[in-house]
């Protein structure tokens, strides 16, 4: 029989190579979690033979027990192949990550590769998976009468289950132990849930450049996930261009980043982040580019390539992802990431400090770094402070009395919140006025225009 290393399998030609064959079964323990070191046979597989005294044996033995943690057990035997006296150790432990000389190492083929701090993190994280799940941890401090029942009652509907009473409704979706709430349960239905968990929270921003430097607009929002995911759409919707194209006699809305990438994304950011961590999804619009930014890196050994490459899906959250799921929010088999990119293709992916970030580019960058260009007509005598931005909107407002902030929106190119803003100021100014109510009414210039 001819013998031959892999990943279960470690030879060694004496006992002079011991150290190295306590660092084997450390990382075939690691990956397998059982395996055998052969001394007395060269790593080609040549038996050679072992010498083997009254105390070789024990040596081994007492080697192993010393340098391995935690500690195992293994099989010492001297046994005769080709008529040599060679020794077998077999072992076996589940209770990963064993050290040896207080370094983790992982059997790669037949070699043994001293892992990284990362890759220790998901060993042990592989091992404490269901203890470890916060999504799955009772809420010690969370009652029934915090749960809200509309809220409940909704989402039953949405995942075409009976709502009956509100026990029985969250034991028909998993999310009581011993009739105690679960983590899940706070941060779907609860009324306050921020009450419960101060990183129930979303934090949103607007720069007026490629940094943070200069902040134009800042928002916080406290609630359930639903909520904020809904909440994080609106704010991107209204802080970012709204172009369009007309269907027919339709006109139809097209924001520069595809709505359901960036919703995609959002979902994604409260579904797998890391509840444990402080922190709270933030939303960061700057002049050429959007983040989604969640606290907590890509779990269970995934890598930003293959997220990328592959269509699989490690969850942090499984309970939660279940839930989402049940109500269309999410995919079930991963493919959130396939499906931002089937509609953004340059959207990135990156993992920054503790955060997991989505970077999507905006589209009108350049047409909004260009200097704002003057219309042909202009109210008379206008004030000094009077925008380009302004005078288009007075522009379009002459055209057509009845001209909606939605369509102001996409001819001047900013978001509809600035719309307003620049309204209101152009009011204050004694430019503009508004007749009647805001539906129904219509827009008045209140100064003549001329040619310029």
């Amino acid at each position: 029989m001819k013998h031959k290393e892999s990943e279960t399998i470690e030879l060694k030609k004496s006992t002079s190579e011991l150290k190295e064959a306590i660092v084997s079964v450390s990382a075939i323990l690691n990956k397998h979690s059982y395996g055998e070191v052969y001394f007395g046979i060269k790593n080609n597989g040549s038996i050679i033979g072992q010498e083997v005294g009254s105390k070789t044996l024990r040596d081994i033995s007492q080697a192993i027990s010393e340098n391995i943690e935690p500690k195992i057990y293994p099989k010492i035997q001297q046994i005769r192949i080709n008529n040599k006296t060679c020794i077998r150790v077999s072992f076996q432990g589940k209770d990963i990550p064993y050290f040896a000389f207080g370094r983790v190492y992982m059997r790669v083929a037949d070699e043994d590769r001293q892992i990284s701090a990362r890759e220790l993190e998901h060993l042990i994280i592989k091992k404490n998976k269901d203890k470890l799940r916060w999504d799955t941890e009772i809420c010690a401090q969370a009652g029934l009468p915090d749960i809200g029942i509309k809220k409940l009652k909704v989402f039953l509907k949405a995942a075409g289950l009976k709502y009956d009473t509100p026990l029985n409704s969250l034991a028909k979706l998993k999310i009581l132990s011993n009739r105690k709430l679960l983590n899940s349960a706070v941060i779907l239905f609860a009324k306050r849930p921020q009450d419960l968990f101060p990183n129930a929270k979303l934090r949103c921003a607007v720069f007026a450049r490629t940094d943070t430097s200069f902040i134009i607009d800042r928002k916080e929002f406290e609630g359930d996930i639903f909520y904020l995911i809904e909440k994080a759409q609106e704010y991107i919707l209204e802080n970012i261009h709204i172009g369009m194209r007309v269907e027919g006699l339709r006109r139809i809305d097209v924001p520069e980043i595809d709505k359901e990438a960036f919703r995609e994304a959002i979902i994604n950011a409260f579904c797998h982040r890391d509840y444990r961590e402080y922190d709270s999804v933030n939303i960061a619009i700057f002049k050429d580019r959007l983040e989604i930014r969640s606290p907590g890196l890509l779990y269970g050994g995934l890598t930003i390539e293959k997220i990328r490459t592959e269509m699989v899906s490690e969850r942090r959250n499984e309970l939660l992802a279940e839930l989402l799921h049940r109500v269309h929010f999410i995919e079930k088999w991963g493919r959130g990431v396939r499906l931002i990119l089937s509609k953004e293709p340059a959207a990135e992916f990156k993992e920054v400090g503790n955060h997991f970030i989505v970077v999507f580019k905006r589209k009108y960058i350049e047409e909004k770094a260009r200097p704002e260009k003057v219309p042909e007509k202009v109210p008379e005598k206008v004030p000094e402070k009077v925008t380009g931005n302004q005078c288009r909107i007075l522009e379009e407002v002459e055209k057509n009395q009845d001209v909606t902030i939605r369509y102001l929106s996409s001819v001047v190119g900013i978001s509809e919140r600035k719309i307003r803003e620049n309204i209101r100021k152009l009011k204050q100014k004694g430019l503009i006025k508004r007749v009647g109510p805001d539906r129904g009414g219509y827009w008045q210039i209140k100064r003549k225009t001329r040619s310029l």
